[in-house]
């Protein structure tokens, strides 16, 4: 799996912690956020939950791990878009349940409030429980399997009619929105618009 992480700048300080936890689990990982606090540019979470949109609308990613204080801006920013399935995290059974029931495609996480003593401990727990599972979105408990993988289909169904096409978003966004995310360092490459069959898209980050 290919996964995205991705701090903005409050809890810009976890992403050492972030990627100690996910180490060692065989995933590709792609650090893409910010790595300390002081660092310019700064990202916020509504830039953080743009570009996560963008790299999983985009097929870049599988999956992306963001937060940010308390986890409740960057999930309110990145459900603004297409595609995103995203889940607040706070334990290892949150983040097992929500793998098992919503198959999401992205998970947040408070890194700053009820981060305490082995803080770290309790991120290594949740990215255990979360890749342990051989199917995200299987359904739980087992008797409703079946039903819950159909109402994750649904979703997805509900999120291509109630949106607009990721090139209309990115066409309509303010620059003061879009040009931190597509000017932060790495950003620009990771995307790699030449790449993006989708010309109405293509044309809009080209722009």
């Amino acid at each position: 799996m290919k996964i995205a992480v991705i701090n903005e700048t409050s809890a810009a300080d976890r992403n050492a912690d972030i990627l100690a936890a996910l180490d060692g689990k065989g995933h590709e990982i792609i650090n893409i956020g910010m790595t300390k606090s002081g660092d310019t540019p700064e990202m916020t979470y509504i830039h953080t939950g743009l570009l996560s949109a963008m790299l999983l609308n985009l097929k870049k990613v599988d999956f992306v791990v963001g937060g940010c204080g308390t986890g409740q801006g960057y999930i309110n920013s990145v459900l603004q878009y297409p595609n995103c399935f995203c889940g607040l995290i706070q334990n290892p059974l949150d983040v097992w349940l929500f793998g098992q029931i919503n198959g999401g495609n992205c998970i947040s996480l408070a890194l700053l409030f009820g981060y305490g003593w082995a803080g770290d401990i309790n991120l290594k727990f949740i990215f255990d429980r979360l890749f342990e599972l051989p199917q995200l979105g299987k359904g739980y408990p087992p008797h409703r399997e079946e039903s819950q993988q159909a109402s994750r289909r649904t979703l997805e169904e509900i999120s291509v009619a109630t949106h607009k096409s990721f090139a209309d978003i990115i066409t309509s966004l303010d620059d003061k929105v879009l040009k931190p995310v597509l000017e932060f360092p790495g950003v620009t490459e990771l995307l790699d618009a030449d790449s993006i069959k989708d010309e109405k898209l293509k044309k809009a980050l080209q722009r």
